[in-house]
């Protein structure tokens, strides 16, 4: 799955990443806690950033003699998704889904989805963004910006 844009589902005021498929037109949207949408808004580490917290997690299992190959949102139930971070040997670890995509975007890892979450709610990328799914990152930054501004903790109580 690849990144398309970062978005505010507008009655919720909830973020939302939309995945879409690498090879195919499928997308999914994931809703994500607010705290791991900042941390996706701010993109892929870089050095000229101050580290934030989900950047010490590679280094640390680098530390540890191991390697995160990348997530997986793993189940959709009852509206949840559930994800797994997926090590060498394939050991996983579950995971909150925000968590693990904040991860997988902030170290460039691969992002996986089962088959049966995109037969069940995947939608064309094209019926969506008939002019494509890809937003400039300056633009998809400035929009959360903009929405992070505007939020308050009480639009989360639900």
């Amino acid at each position: 799955m690849r990144v398309l844009r970062l978005v505010v589902h507008a009655p919720s005021r909830q973020p939302v990443l939309l995945l879409g498929e690498v090879d195919g037109d499928r997308c999914v949207p994931v809703f994500l806690r607010g705290p791991q949408a900042e941390v996706i808004a701010f993109g892929v580490r870089s050095d000229a950033q101050p580290p934030l917290t989900q950047d010490m997690i590679v280094p640390i299992v680098e530390g540890l003699g191991r390697r995160i190959e990348g997530v997986e949102i793993t189940e959709l139930s009852s509206g949840t998704f559930s994800a797994d971070v997926v090590f060498d040997g394939d050991t996983r670890v579950p995971a909150r889904p925000s968590d693990a995509l904040s991860l997988a975007v902030r170290d460039s890892l691969p992002i996986g989805m089962a088959e049966a979450i995109l037969d069940e709610v995947g939608q064309p990328i094209s019926a969506l963004f008939p002019d494509g799914g890809d937003s400039p990152p300056e633009e998809q930054i400035q929009e959360f910006r903009e929405f992070i501004d505007d939020v308050s903790p009480e639009d989360f109580k639900e």
